[in-house]
């Protein structure tokens, strides 16, 4: 039997032997084996600072394919990660070996038993959907980490998860009642208590230590993580090898089936937040709100949330959730808050709860535009200690000269932060190992832990003697090895760890460039940088995986709509910037620019923005994408390289300003669309008898212009009916309407397809039509993408522009124009309800707040779903994208339609909606515009 090397940063003999390792594994399983350099690329990174690149990935199917694959890995010496959602802050989730994806194959629900309030799971099952399984029986699983909607089961049980609700049902050990697990030399065992499944030379090796495990543990510590739980395995407690078994982060066994406890649902969840002084104060409070019983008591001060829009008065809330109107009318009466809040509204609890969610990612980009990172993620305390550690920790992020935003989980002590290392460079590598050390000799002074929730990984584990002493640690060193002699399961991850310092994924990154001083790019700002500074700007994704959500998600998100039509990661927002990155360092993706692998994750970004707002840390994929086909395609023989599409529709107001209508009888020849570069199930736009700029040309009016309205080349040529009917309700406002005079153009069709030499002549050529800039008129887009273009691109193209940043300012959008320039005005009352989707640009750069409101004095009832329709311009008309362009149709927009009443009216403000929606039901979409239009006239309006 071969022994795997110890040394985590040691690739070892599968590296050189990969291709044999691969048809090995590809003859024993079942699943899919991928040692592609894009499956390698995808995996070498999880939610923490670190890397490390695997040989490659296999997806089991079953128990039978995670054996078969161990006994293959096994035979050739290659270490094995197992690999859930892939949100693991400490680096657990990475392997230089295999990498076993859980979530392909085993993700299901076994079964549900409501009456025994248990179910039987798979370890790649994402933890929302057993929620929503269990929901029906008024049940749910009670540990709920911050990334629910995407973390596992598995990975769940790996790191011992919490969550928001642990004070009430504690942490996923306390809710597994068995585990099914195969060791890496085969064993497949069934752990339960005394001693069940327990593999031979553990009880022994418990029975020779007893005195070690009944004094080396802290006490009085609720979310105590950190090491291996070999406290459990005591007599008196009941010689749990399951608890024993949560939290050993992969290094023990892979998990192919947990039985897990559900509890009930609270009958009437009502929020309470409480607004204290400060963070301190907070702390100090939350101890003492435990004996009423609570749900949660979650802590976050005014450095996370600086607007407070929503919460009552201080400078620090907490929230906590209770069960009932009298449990929270008794909390406030207790609570010596500055103010509180009883939320009893389920979408005003989920719009607060929502800022707490995402505070792993806010915080990671809210200090001052920089950038923070974990590496100090998740100490716990003692709660009644709480108050006093966070005072001695602010005093030393100040010492070390570093800022950080703790926030998180104050009624068990749990403390979550981001802090703004310096990664990139050496000094500042050594300042992060310096302040880890100093920190962690700081949470032991107080009696805590290390890790509090997420688990040790590389992050902490070398300093795991601090906390437990050397004594202690060997121990975990001998009970890993009765586990795995051979060491094969997740070298380096608790025991025999590397450097905390070593094997960070900055390394190689430029430290210089546009993202290093303030924040990283947000757009389109690196053209003429080298291809590491798009890594540099990629680097920003954290990986918590918000944009793998599964499903319809809640609310009106739009993130990231080709990972919910595919499945796959390589076409998530994460698994986009994940290539991005490898690509910039090259020993993975070693071909730059001109890399297919890159390229073809990218194929399937719609540019819809969403990952914009969406994404905690505002990754901007469409202006990555931008850059990439921009520089992919450079050169002498780039030109010829391109897709058919982007002469085209890339340059589609080119041609339709050339030929116009000419293009209607240029389609209906044979073979127009392949020879245009369009899928044949596409029917291609007509373009109307007369444009709106003619139409606007040939009617007079005295009205003093209040506003310039943009001719965007949708409304112009394909939809003038929008234009005409959006001066109808803009004059009928008082509002005098003029049009630029000449051509203009925002340069959308070119930024989408990646021809920025091109898109910043045609922004230049518009801008000089706008020269000088006249009165300084609020210029109205019509079409919500032209607007976002015009906001963001426009200015982040022509950077050292004046003109570019002023036209961007004067952007508005049709209702906001309404509401900034005729405030007194009523519009006509439709009285309808509505139903269509928010265009994806309008959620991500615009936002709707003004649509909202405009809707409603109008009478137009009903809220519009989120998502992408996923036509996305040029997107749905290219081939090979037809049915991810369907797909994304059917995830919101289509279900929204089918669900509407009869008399709703379809709302879609966007070219491409209503093109979508008139392809795939017939049925027609119009503007807002339209529908107001409509009003005025059959109220008379002038």
């Amino acid at each position: 039997m071969r022994r795997v090397r110890r040394d985590p940063g040691v690739v070892g003999r599968h590296r050189e032997h990969a291709s044999e390792l691969a048809a090995a594994l590809r003859s024993a399983v079942a699943g899919e084996v991928d040692f592609s350099v894009t499956a390698r690329a995808l995996t070498t990174m999880d939610a923490s600072n670190y890397r490390r690149v695997p040989a490659g990935t296999v997806a089991p199917r079953d128990a039978a394919d995670v054996a078969a694959a161990l006994e293959v890995c096994r035979a050739h010496g290659t270490p094995v990660v197992a690999r859930g959602g892939g949100t693991s802050i400490g680096g657990q989730a990475t392997g230089t070996g295999v990498v076993l994806d859980l979530t392909r194959h085993m993700g299901g629900i076994v079964s549900l038993d409501p009456e025994e309030r248990t179910a039987v799971v798979r370890p790649g099952l994402v933890l929302d959907r057993l929620r929503a399984a269990a929901r029906p029986y008024g049940l749910t699983f009670g540990p709920d980490p911050s990334t629910h909607s995407r973390c596992t089961l598995g990975g769940m049980i790996g790191n011992n998860a919490c969550g928001a609700h642990s004070v009430a049902w504690g942490t996923t050990a306390d809710n597994v009642r068995s585990l099914d697990v195969v060791t890496y030399r085969g064993a497949e065992l069934t752990l339960g208590r005394e001693g069940r499944g327990a593999p031979p030379g553990l009880r022994e090796l418990v029975e020779r230590n007893l005195a070690l495990l009944r004094t080396g543990y802290p006490e009085g510590l609720p979310r105590r993580i950190s090491g291996y739980a070999l406290d459990a395995l005591l007599p008196e407690r009941g010689v749990d090898v399951v608890r024993s078994f949560c939290g050993s982060e992969g290094t023990l066994g892979v998990v192919t089936e947990a039985t897990v406890r559900l509890v009930p649902l609270p009958v009437e969840p009502v929020l309470v937040v409480l607004g204290y002084a400060d963070e301190g104060a907070a702390a100090d409070a939350a101890p003492g709100l435990l004996e009423h019983g609570p749900l949660t008591v979650e802590g976050m001060a005014l450095d996370l949330v600086p607007d407070a829009v929503g919460l009552p008065r201080g400078g620090a809330w907490l929230f906590v959730e209770v069960d009932g109107e009298g449990a929270a009318r008794r909390l406030v009466r207790a609570a010596d808050a500055v103010d509180a809040a009883v939320v009893r509204d389920p979408a005003g609890q989920r719009a607060l709860w929502r800022i707490r969610e995402d505070a792993a990612g806010t915080a990671t980009r809210a200090l001052g535009g920089g950038e923070a990172w974990p590496g100090w993620e998740d100490c716990a305390v003692p709660p009644a200690r709480l108050g006093a550690y966070l005072r001695a920790f602010r005093a030393l992020l100040a010492d070390f000269g570093l800022r950080g935003i703790p926030y998180g989980h104050f009624g068990d002590g749990c403390v979550h932060v981001r802090i703004d290392f310096d990664l990139w460079t050496e000094k500042g590598v050594r300042d992060f190992r310096r302040f880890s050390e100093a920190v962690a000799d700081l949470v032991v002074a107080h009696g805590g832990s290390l890790s509090g929730e997420h688990g040790d990984g590389r992050a902490r584990a070398e300093l795991l003697p601090r906390m437990y002493g050397e004594e202690l640690v060997g121990l975990f060193g001998a009970v890993k090895d009765v586990w795995d002699p051979d060491g094969g399961l997740n070298p380096g991850m608790l025991v025999r760890s590397g450097r905390l310092d070593e094997g960070l994924r900055f390394k190689g990154l430029p430290v210089a460039g546009p993202a290093s001083e303030g924040p990283p790019s947000e757009g389109l700002a690196l053209a003429g940088l080298p291809v590491e500074a798009v890594g540099r700007a990629a680097a920003r994704c954290v990986g918590v995986a918000k944009c793998r959500v599964e499903g319809p998600s809640s609310g009106p998100g739009v993130m990231c709509p080709s990972y919910r039509a595919t499945g796959e990661e390589r076409h998530s927002t994460r698994g986009r910037a994940r290539l991005l990155h490898e690509m910039a360092l090259g020993e993975v993706v070693t071909d730059g620019w001109r890399s297919e692998e890159v390229r073809e994750a990218l194929d399937l970004c719609l540019s819809c923005k969403g990952c914009r707002s969406d994404c905690p840390v505002g990754v901007d994929m469409a202006a990555y994408k931008a850059e990439f086909l921009d520089r992919h395609y450079a050169g002498p023989l780039g030109p010829l390289r391109r897709p058919r599409s982007h002469w085209t529709m890339g340059r589609l107001p080119h041609w339709l300003d050339v030929f116009g209508r000419g293009l209607n009888a240029a389609m209906r020849l044979p073979f127009a669309a392949r020879f245009a570069g369009v899928t044949p199930e596409r029917t291609m736009p007509r373009v109307a008898a007369a444009s709106f700029t003619s139409w606007f040309a040939e009617r007079a009016s005295d009205r003093p212009p209040a506003l310039t309205l943009w001719p965007d080349t949708f409304t112009d040529h394909l939809s003038p009916e929008v234009g005409r009917a959006a001066v109808r309700v803009l004059e009928d406002a008082g509002l005098g309407v003029r049009l630029p005079e000449g051509r203009v153009c925002c340069g959308l069709t070119y930024v989408s397809t990646g021809q920025l030499g091109a898109a910043r002549r045609v922004m230049r050529r518009t801008l000089d039509v706008l020269d000088p800039p006249g009165d300084g008129l609020p210029v109205v887009v019509l079409e919500p993408s032209c607007a976002a273009t015009l906001r963001t691109d426009l200015p982040e193209l022509l950077p050292d522009d004046p003109r570019a940043a002023r036209l961007a300012a004067s952007v508005r959008t049709f209702a906001e124009a309404l509401e900034e320039l005729a405030p007194d005005w009523d519009p006509p009352r439709v009285d309808r309800p509505v139903t269509g989707q928010t265009h994806c640009h309008q959620h991500a750069v615009l936002g709707d707040a003004a649509d909202r409101r405009l809707r409603a004095r109008a009478g137009l009832t009903g809220g519009l779903a989120g998502g992408c329709c996923g036509l996305a311009g040029n997107f749905g008309f290219e081939p090979g994208h037809y049915e991810v362009s369907v797909a994304c149709a059917g995830d919101q927009l289509l279900p929204a339609l089918r669900d509407a009443s009869p008399d709703a009216a379809v709302l879609a403000d966007g070219f491409s909606c209503r093109t979508q929606i008139a392809d795939l039901t017939g049925g027609r979409g119009r503007h807002l515009a339209e529908l107001l239009a409509e009003a005025v006239d059959k109220a008379g309006g002038a």
